[in-house]
């Protein structure tokens, strides 16, 4: 297994059980100790993990997002499933903001299936192209500044388009999110995008899985109470739902279906 492959590995193992030992790691992978430790501190200072005696965590400051195509690796079936009931919101003949990322996908996929009529607005060049071949669907990308780490549109350009339409119903990504701090981003320009589309839609979701709650980036997007559905796996802890439930929103907890191997 090649370094990249394994530190992918290590990092979706801690998306499932939160922190890991290097004992535990050395038997899984069939490495040594020092190659362990060395991975662990390569991403550490990615901003990653945070190093804890005999192993790691996940890091709770978020510094930079995961590149699409190792978020794509990530809670496959929980993503398949929020998508599910996403698609359940969604009114023939809407406005459908699809925020970039590996969630959303599954939100196109979903509508696209179903033969809707709807109108799609999104930043993300990965949904774009597959729904360009869904006959029902009237398309719009945002355009902007490409990011390219993330496959999608960032930055003014792509706000100001944003701006310029009413929106449905938007359902907004974000790896990083909660209750105290609400819905953040360690980009700048994802940031920019999101304001956009809060002020530009009737109906605000958003959209992510249990492992980013508790996870915080640089720049704020907005509290929670300023969405009007979460869509998240069944895997929060019992006072985060309680929490959850005394803000002015709508649970919508779906089966997490999680593998105990990444």
């Amino acid at each position: 297994m090649l370094p990249d492959e394994r530190r992918i590995y290590i990092y979706s193992y801690l998306h499932q059980h939160a922190h890991a030992a290097i004992s535990d790691l050395v038997k899984l992978l069939n490495v040594s100790h020092m190659t362990i430790r060395r991975d662990l501190k390569d991403m550490e200072n990615e901003g990653k993990v945070s190093l804890i005696s005999g192993g790691a965590k996940l890091n709770d400051a978020l510094i930079q997002e995961l590149p699409y195509i190792e978020k794509a690796m990530l809670h496959h079936s929980v993503k398949r499933n929020i998508g599910r009931v996403a698609d359940s919101l969604i009114e023939p003949g809407s406005v459908v903001y699809l925020d970039a990322g590996t969630t959303t996908y599954e939100i196109a996929r979903l509508i696209a299936s179903k033969m809707k009529k709807l109108t799609v607005i999104t930043n993300d060049f990965m949904i774009a192209e597959f729904l360009m071949s869904a006959p029902l669907i009237e398309l719009y990308h945002t355009g902007g500044r490409v990011d390219a780490r993330n496959r999608s549109s960032v930055g003014h350009s792509a706000a100001r388009f944003i701006r310029e339409h009413n929106i449905d119903i938007a359902f907004i990504s974000s790896s990083s999110w909660d209750a105290e701090r609400g819905i953040s981003t360690p980009d700048e320009g994802k940031m920019l995008v999101k304001h956009a589309v809060l002020a530009s839609s009737r109906r605000k979701v958003l959209v992510s899985d249990s492992s980013k709650y508790g996870k915080y980036g640089m720049f704020h997007i907005c509290a929670l109470e300023e969405v009007d559905d979460v869509i998240c796996d069944n895997h929060l802890p019992v006072e985060v739902i309680h929490q959850l439930q005394q803000l002015n929103l709508r649970l919508h907890p779906v089966s997490s279906d999680v593998q105990k191997n990444p």
